[in-house]
């Protein structure tokens, strides 16, 4: 038959069909391999040069930063942003009546009742009148300061996959926190401690726990080391039966062994990375013993961060503060700050207010708002407010409904309230917007996407460039989703 008659000459045959195959094969594993090794023309991929032996060798960023290090202050059990940060007249002008379109809504517990307004009264603050409650009445004391994102959205409405996403990305664990990438990057400017330290409230730690400092993937050098002013950390006090002297002559007869081991395995990265730790952990007798030492804070000091309040929570997390900034002031990377914790039960010693957020919210209130206020203005006294990035995250918000049959607020990821500080973003400014109830976002909608994308981009980095290949994808902490957040830039 001739295929000029049958239109056959429009197809492939077999043989070009296969040579066509094999050519487009060729070329997808030529690029992959190509950005794998960051040889793209467009945004490559950068992989850190790290020296096994240190991991923690401050490394240059992508260009220049507006921060040198990161303070991330984590209030978990999902703070209310209506009761606390997000003004809404209308929610006042209609409390105790039905929420427009939400007839038979169900959220994460069950069927909403009535909106209510919010428990604390809402006054102008500072010079920017920026509209803040009663509830935390020191931190609003910081509104000129403070850089609002009042759009932020998230995946999920249940704590544990919302405190995932927040502090790595995902909702699904085994993915590195955000302080793992940053250190990962940039590795620490202090050689004696940690490069990620995370701090958990001294009532017990968050949800998830550990996940929310783990290196996932990454080396896992970069994992974070939590302690507190409470809980320091462990096993590192020399034995009373072992002389300084003779701890010093064993480090070095250690290190003398050490050395020559590696000599003779030459390319052994986990054997380096392994006697590294050994060698962090000891330089850390000492400097983690004086960062921890509070005696030389000044009275004055103690009583503005409420060191010594008969309430032991409150005192517990005051000193958390103070740690937190004495890291900071010392090089560490990246400090997470934790308020809240599980261990408690629901709403116990956390911010998930379902039952009676009255009630509740006060105790919590106490314990966060002074000490947390006191930390911001040490920083700015101290001039690291310069140079650090605060972020001031939750994992969701809440409804402006109260619960059918309760006295609290229900989960609500559609619309919530984050705030920045410091380094490179606005002073006395608001980004984004719920609609008039403090529902869903609808002006500017952002993500956690964005908001990591934004904290890399003030440490210097570029959130699309820096990854990590793993099980056949390049990992990003921000997935191949997000945008920087270009209106909060200073």
């Amino acid at each position: 038959m001739n295929p000029s008659s049958t239109g056959a000459h429009r197809f492939l045959n077999r043989r070009a069909f296969l040579g066509s195959t094999m050519q487009g094969l060729g070329s997808i594993a030529l690029t992959h391999l190509l950005s794998r090794d960051g040889l793209l023309a467009s945004a490559p991929a950068v992989r850190p040069l790290i020296d096994p032996s240190r991991p923690y060798a401050p490394r240059h960023p992508h260009f220049e930063p507006k921060a040198k290090r990161c303070l991330v202050i984590f209030v978990s059990g999902a703070l209310s942003h209506v009761d606390t940060f997000d003004y809404k007249p209308e929610l006042v002008r209609r409390h105790d009546t039905p929420m427009p379109a939400s007839e038979k809504l169900v959220t994460f517990q069950g069927e909403n009742g009535n909106l209510i307004k919010p428990l604390w009264e809402f006054r102008p603050r500072g010079q920017s009148g920026k509209m803040m409650s009663d509830l935390l009445p020191h931190i609003a004391g910081h509104a000129d300061d403070l850089c609002f994102i009042h759009s932020m959205t998230g995946k999920s409405n249940t704590h544990g996959p919302a405190e995932n996403q927040m502090s790595t990305g995902f909702t699904l664990d085994g993915f590195p926190g955000m302080g793992s990438w940053a250190t990962y990057a940039l590795g620490s400017e202090n050689q004696d401690l940690p490069a990620f330290v995370a701090i958990p409230d001294p009532r017990g730690g968050p949800q998830i726990g550990p996940r929310h400092w783990a290196s996932g993937f990454l080396p896992a050098s970069f994992q974070g080391t939590p302690f507190s002013a409470g809980r320091p950390i462990p096993h590192l006090t020399r034995p009373q039966t072992i002389s300084a002297s003779e701890e010093r002559s064993t480090r070095a007869f250690m290190k003398l062994l050490n050395d020559r081991h590696l000599e003779k395995q030459q390319g052994d990265s986990e054997l380096a990375a392994r006697i590294a730790s050994y060698e962090l952990a000891a330089r850390m007798q000492l400097a983690a013993a004086e960062v921890g030492d509070f005696t030389t804070e000044s009275p004055a000091t103690r009583k503005l961060y409420g060191m010594d309040d008969a309430d032991g929570s409150k005192a517990g997390f005051a000193k958390n503060c103070v740690l937190a900034r004495r890291l900071l002031e010392r090089g560490v990377r990246f400090v997470q700050l934790f308020n809240g914790s599980y261990a408690m039960g629901e709403g116990v010693g956390n911010w998930d207010g379902h039952k009676s957020i009255a009630t509740q919210y006060p105790g919590h209130a106490n314990i966060l708002d002074q000490p947390c206020a006191a930390l911001l203005t040490d920083l700015k006294a101290r001039g690291l407010l310069d140079d650090t990035l605060v972020a001031f995250v939750t994992e969701f918000g809440r409804m402006p409904t109260f619960q059918k049959g309760a006295n609290g607020r229900d989960h609500n990821p559609k619309g919530f309230t984050v705030w920045l500080t410091g380094a490179g973003v606005k002073k006395g400014y608001s980004h984004g917007a719920t609609d008039d109830f403090g529902h869903q976002a609808v002006q500017d909608v952002t993500t956690i996407y964005d908001l990591h994308a934004t904290l890399l981009h003030l440490m210097g980095l570029d959130h699309e460039r820096l990854s990590f290949y793993h099980n056949g994808i390049e990992r990003r902490l921000t997935d191949v989703h997000g945008h920087v957040i270009q209106q909060v830039l200073a």
